[in-house]
Order: C-alpha cells, then structure tokens, then sequence
C-alpha cells in the first residue's frame, strides 16, 4: 500500500506545481531533491542516534551536492540523483540502522523518488525544463 500512495501523492505533488507554476523555477526539483534527502537525518534524530544522524546527513550531503550541481548544470544529474535515492531507499537497510524510519517509509520513498524522477526526466525530455541560470553562485 505505501508504494500505491508514494505513486498517487508524486503525482497529485507534481501536478500541483506544474498546474501553479512553482515548476517553472529551475530551483523546485532540486529543492524537492534536497527535502527528500534531509528526512532519514529527521528520523535519526527521532530515534536518538548520534552516530546514526551523522551517517545520515554525510549522506544527505551528497544528495545536496547532486541537487546544487543539478540546479547549475545538467539537469539529468537532478533525476539521477532522484532514482537514485529511491534505490538506496530499497537497500539502505541493510547498511544503516536507524531505528526512526517509519516501516512503510522505504517503500513510500522509493515509489516517491522513482516517479519525480521520471517526471523531471520527462519535462527534460519535452524541454519545459526552466533553462540554466548562470548568474547565480
């Protein structure tokens, strides 16, 4: 059931911003990207592990590197790195133990990632992506 409402909310999610218009800023998917990542840091500080929330966040971090790199360059990197968090959702188990996550989480998280990255590849594809700002640092 968490995969089904992890598919069903992406959407209602992306067609909100696109039917508003918060995906015409180049900044919004990356910014999903960023927020998607900083949860497993949450729910270690839930479960109260110090070691748990540093592992945590060293990883957030990278996905905050693909997200910054994404917003300044190829887009491609935004939905790879989406993907790629709902497969390291699928098996982050079995390296990290952070006592928490919700249950259902990974899989919710996993079918959430997997379609906002096939949604940001599609507006790539179709070009309504909003185009590279240089100026910003």
């Amino acid at each position: 059931m968490e995969y089904l409402i992890g598919v069903m909310l992406t959407l209602a999610v992306a067609a909100f911003a696109a039917v508003i218009g918060f995906d015409r800023e180049r900044a919004f998917y990356p910014t999903v990207l960023i927020v998607i990542a900083s949860y497993y840091a949450l729910f270690a500080v839930i479960g109260a592990s110090t070691r748990t929330l540093i592992v945590e966040s060293i990883i957030a971090g990278l996905f905050v590197l693909f997200a910054v790199a994404g917003f300044k360059g190829s887009y491609w990197l935004v939905v790879a790195a989406l993907v790629g968090h709902g497969v390291f959702d699928f098996v982050r188990h079995f390296f990290i133990d952070n006592p928490g996550v919700p249950q259902w989480w990974p899989g919710f998280c996993l079918a959430s990632d997997v379609v906002f990255g096939a949604w940001v590849a599609v507006l790539i594809i179709t070009r309504r992506q909003p185009p590279v700002n240089r100026l910003t640092l």
